[in-house]
């Protein structure tokens, strides 16, 4: 099973039987349409490409309505490859849904985070800051403080966690449990959160 492309559509919460109130993700997932099949004899590795969410014509141009007419279906904003094993089974055109994670128990789901800009080293990294105000200190509450060696190395070493761009990254929530499927709207719900604001593109794995 390849998996499928879907979107963040929020987050809510369910009670289990226990009483114990859950807190979900809810994923708009398929249906995707399979637009191009790899293989190991053409493409030296196996894949399945699949695309998601309905464009309008005027908005795709000459070689993405080529694309797209090989599968037979009408052009579409989001593609995805996802290594697969069944690629023989499928073919251009199938369309997959929601349904194939019916006796799936946990998925890994894929987003870009949320990004936050440029952050300094407290929000990024957790850092304490330098101290309290006594001493006169007022103006390094949140600073990081010295950075490296003196007269040798005479340098800062690479990777020293320092304030910089935060967020907007790829990120793989692993191994969350489907609390629900609802077939007929093809949404999937999924304990714990996923990276991402709503309305941003996902995959989701097997």
């Amino acid at each position: 099973m390849p998996g499928l492309i879907g979107k963040k559509v929020g987050m809510t919460s369910v009670f289990s039987a226990d009483g114990k109130n859950i807190p979900c993700t809810v994923i708009e997932a398929g249906p995707c349409v399979v637009t191009q099949i790899r293989t190991v004899e053409k493409d030296g590795y196996a894949a399945v490409q699949l695309a998601y969410d309905e464009k309008k014509e005027a908005r795709a141009n000459k070689a993405e309505k080529g694309h797209f007419e090989k599968a037979g279906t009408t052009p579409k904003y989001k593609l995805a490859e996802f290594k697969s094993e069944f690629e023989q089974e499928l073919k251009l055109g199938d369309t997959i849904d929601v349904n194939v994670f019916e006796n799936v128990p946990y998925v890994d789901v894929i987003g870009t985070s949320k990004g936050k800009g440029f952050q300094g080293v407290v929000k990024r990294h957790g850092f304490q800051g330098v101290g309290g105000k006594t001493h006169g200190q007022h103006n390094r509450l949140r600073h990081p403080g010295s950075l490296g060696a003196s007269s040798y190395p005479s340098r800062v070493f690479p990777g020293m966690r320092m304030a910089g761009h935060m967020g907007n990254e790829r990120v793989k929530v692993a191994n969350l449990e489907i609390v629900k499927i609802i077939p007929e709207n093809n949404l999937i719900v999924v304990k714990g959160s996923v990276p991402g604001a709503k309305g941003s593109y996902v995959m989701v794995e097997d």
